[in-house]
């Protein structure tokens, strides 16, 4: 029995071990082996949510800020996006973010450029929820942005905040308005028939959360 509940614990979410040998009447006289059921409850791995972690970097020049147009991706190709990528294995959120900017943009930015800007889970049309980080730096940290992938991305130009292009991927620019507005955590959750693209008259998906104003 032991060994068994051993083998099948990385399995299961709970085994249950209920010895039977000391019941006589279970077998119509005394036993001394061992004899018992093992109840397993399965489908933990399946049934524990998960997310996928993004980061975005709102680079600042003055009021403004950088936005990527995508090409070739096969999602919102066409439509503006802050410069972002996933967090992968082993990465903390701030490392991930200091990576996509040289990879994308080609500055090497230290952590000490770094600020938070704002926390928003998402999740796209049809689509499984993602938690992403927006840091903010300056124009003028790390370099000077230029366009490195050029197979993911038709350009790069500056906009400003206040005004900001419809054309944008509507979770971007959610999260972008958010900051603006100095919210720091926000959900913004697509309905499965919403479109990728920002939508000006269509229904706000944002809602931003109060943070505590609380202090030690």
């Amino acid at each position: 029995a032991a060994r068994l509940t051993a083998a099948l614990g990385p399995l299961t979410e709970r085994v249950h071990h209920e010895n039977l040998s000391a019941d006589p009447a279970l077998w119509g006289r005394v036993v001394d082996d061992e004899r018992y059921a093992l109840v397993a409850r399965v489908g933990a791995a399946a049934r524990r949510h998960t997310e996928i972690v993004d980061v975005h970097l709102i680079l600042r020049r003055g009021d403004a800020v950088l936005l990527a147009r995508r090409a070739g991706t096969g999602y919102a190709d066409g439509l503006l996006h802050a410069p972002s990528g996933h967090v992968e294995s082993g990465e903390d959120v701030r490392t991930a973010v200091i990576r996509e900017a040289a990879e994308e943009i080609g500055i090497s930015l230290a952590p000490g450029d770094l600020r938070v800007a704002l926390v928003m889970q998402h999740r796209g049309p049809a689509g499984e929820p993602r938690i992403g980080w927006f840091f903010e730096a300056e124009h003028g940290a790390g370099g000077t942005p230029v366009n490195r992938e050029p197979h993911k991305c038709s350009g790069l130009s500056w906009h400003p905040l206040a005004a900001l292009p419809d054309d944008m991927v509507a979770y971007c620019r959610a999260g972008l308005d958010a900051y603006r507005a100095g919210e720091r955590f926000v959900i913004h959750w697509h309905e499965d028939g919403d479109p990728i693209a920002h939508r000006p008259a269509g229904p706000g998906r944002a809602v931003p959360l109060p943070a505590t104003g609380r202090r030690p």
